[in-house]
């Protein structure tokens, strides 16, 4: 099995695409149940959400605000999972149910080592 990043992008910003609490805890609910079905098989590896604000550090000791969540498609958090295939990964990733939304998308990345385990 090797490991796969399914990174979850929606609309964090705009008004109108925001949930009202009670459709926030049944969007939750089938989260909550997609992540535990994964786990059943025991596929999930972690992960969790992020929040809206941050820093990007780049040369030169240039650090700025940001990520900027201004835009529509924000990363809002995500899971690892353990998978024989990539298309494993994104039949996981096809039962999200963030994809309910207008514009939300769910990407997968294989995980691939850049360090050398002996490190």
């Amino acid at each position: 099995m090797e490991e796969y990043l399914l990174l979850m992008r929606l609309d964090l910003i705009t008004k109108d695409a925001q949930p009202s609490p009670e459709q926030m805890q049944v969007y939750m609910q089938q989260y909550h149940a997609w992540v535990s079905g994964i786990a059943a098989q025991n596929k999930f590896a972690g992960g969790t959400g992020l929040s809206t604000e941050g820093k990007v550090v780049k040369g030169n000791e240039v650090v700025t605000d940001g990520p900027y969540a201004e835009i529509k498609e924000s990363l809002a958090g995500f899971i690892v999972v353990k998978a024989a295939s990539f298309d494993e990964a994104v039949a996981m990733a096809r039962a999200c149910p963030i994809l309910q939304g207008d514009g939300n998308s769910v990407e997968v990345r294989k995980i691939v080592s850049v360090h050398n385990k002996d490190a």
